[in-house]
């Protein structure tokens, strides 16, 4: 089957991110799996317009705005011999089954862009943003399966887009880190690991770490990562007299060093659809101090493997607790394991096949069931042949009437949690939580 994955960009991009990585790495799933699958994507300076080379071929047109119009025009002179679609949205929608026909249409979600709209654009234009991302979109999509990568993200779709259709969460993976990483800093180091971008904040980190400077003289902070506020960025860490350094994008062995140093991540982001950097850093063993938002409250396990951070906190008082709490080798040492073993959990092998699943199973039944308030995204079935079994957007008394009918006669059901639906499977009961010195 020919399947397209329409993002606005691709890894090659100047301003790629934790999304391109994801569309990228469902892209390889889905070709790995037999299927035919071109990337449609805008066209960064000094890209090709095909790349047919590879497993995956990749189309590029248009720039910025320019994609959207472009990728529909491609979409509809093709819509005949395409089976399937994968449509990223990130903020804008591509609005992909006005052009495919009777092609299957799988929207990907990662995180909601509501507020970040009045962020990046004039009020007029940050209206027509939301619109899009709300009521239009809604309506445009109702026959399309919908992908988000944290529970998170469907509780912000549900209350703030006001979705009714069923979502199926399907994190990001993970990659493995070096067995060969260098010992923690001997003094006080952070980093900040992601896309320079004005949503980050990381321009607030900057000016917490040069205030913190008084309480703490030896702290490092390096901040990792390209985008359009590096420049700004480098000039307000020259201000901080060596205690900041914006490395930029780096190598991944260069990366891993400065991972493998840290004490802390810190991310003082509005909003993540996951933080895949997050898990990169827990994969390290390097724990993140985040604001409690959406999508970091599902990748940090608070407590566990970093620090959620209360709007009524100051964050360079957390950062110091944080910090005091990780001197502590004991300490630091349980969470850095925590760290690593909750990194472990993904990979983005998994995540590929929960992804293709997804997609076969909407080729295979159609139009989606409706969802009604108060039902759970997800519902375990504990007392079955074969252990607890979670199943996504079915109603649990449903799930218990068919159950039954299978002669299930003991099955139990309730609602999944949030790490189980990140997981995809039931967890027992009896598992114990590890908390640890909070913030």
């Amino acid at each position: 089957m020919r399947v397209v994955v329409v993002n606005w960009r691709d890894l090659g991009h100047r301003y790629a991110g934790g999304a391109e990585t994801y569309a990228t790495r469902v892209a390889n799933a889905m070709a790995a799996r037999g299927h035919e699958v071109t990337y449609l994507t805008a066209r960064d300076a000094g890209q090709r317009a095909r790349d047919l080379d590879a497993t995956v071929a990749v189309r590029r047109l248009g720039g910025r705005w320019t994609v959207y119009p472009l990728a529909l025009l491609w979409l509809l002179a093709r819509r005949r011999r395409i089976g399937a679609v994968v449509d990223c949205q990130n903020g804008i929608p591509f609005f992909t089954p006005l052009a495919v026909g009777g092609a299957r249409v799988v929207q990907v979600v990662h995180h909601v862009h509501t507020d970040q709209f009045g962020v990046h654009f004039p009020a007029w234009l940050a209206a027509l943003g939301r619109w899009l991302e709300g009521p239009a979109a809604r309506r445009v999509y109702r026959g399309a399966a919908t992908v988000a990568v944290s529970p998170s993200t469907v509780e912000a779709m549900r209350h703030r887009l006001r979705w009714r259709g069923a979502v199926h969460v399907v994190p990001n993976g993970n990659t493995v880190a070096p067995d060969d990483l260098p010992p923690r800093a001997a003094t006080p180091t952070i980093v900040c690991l992601g896309r320079l971008v004005p949503q980050k904040r990381v321009d607030r980190l900057i000016e917490t770490v040069t205030e913190l400077l008084d309480r703490v003289p030896d702290l490092r902070l390096d901040v990792i990562g390209g985008g359009p506020e590096e420049t700004a960025l480098r000039a307000l860490a020259a201000r901080a007299g060596g205690a900041v350094v914006v490395h930029g994008r780096v190598s991944e062995t260069e990366k891993s060093r400065l991972l493998g140093r840290a004490w802390l991540n810190v991310t003082l982001s509005d909003g993540e659809g996951w933080g895949l950097a997050v898990l990169e850093a827990a994969a390290h063993g390097v724990p993140t101090l985040c604001r409690d938002v959406p999508g970091l409250r599902d990748s940090v396990r608070h407590g566990e493997t970093g620090w959620h951070v209360p709007p009524d906190l100051p964050m360079a008082d957390a950062l110091h607790r944080a910090l005091k709490d990780l001197t502590d080798a004991e300490l630091a040492a349980r969470v850095a394991r925590d760290c690593r073993a909750w990194g472990a959990c993904f990979d983005w092998e998994a995540t590929g096949a929960r992804f293709a699943a997804v997609l076969e199973r909407h080729l295979a039944e159609g139009g989606q069931p409706g969802w009604l308030p108060g039902m759970p995204e997800a519902t375990v079935a504990e007392h079955v042949p074969g252990g607890p079994l979670l199943v996504e957007q079915c109603a649990p008394a449903d799930l218990l009437t068919e159950l039954r009918a299978a002669g299930s006669r003991h099955a139990e059901v309730r609602a999944a949690s949030a790490t189980e639906r990140l997981l995809g499977r039931a967890i027992p009961a009896d598992t114990p939580a590890r908390p640890h010195a909070r913030p």
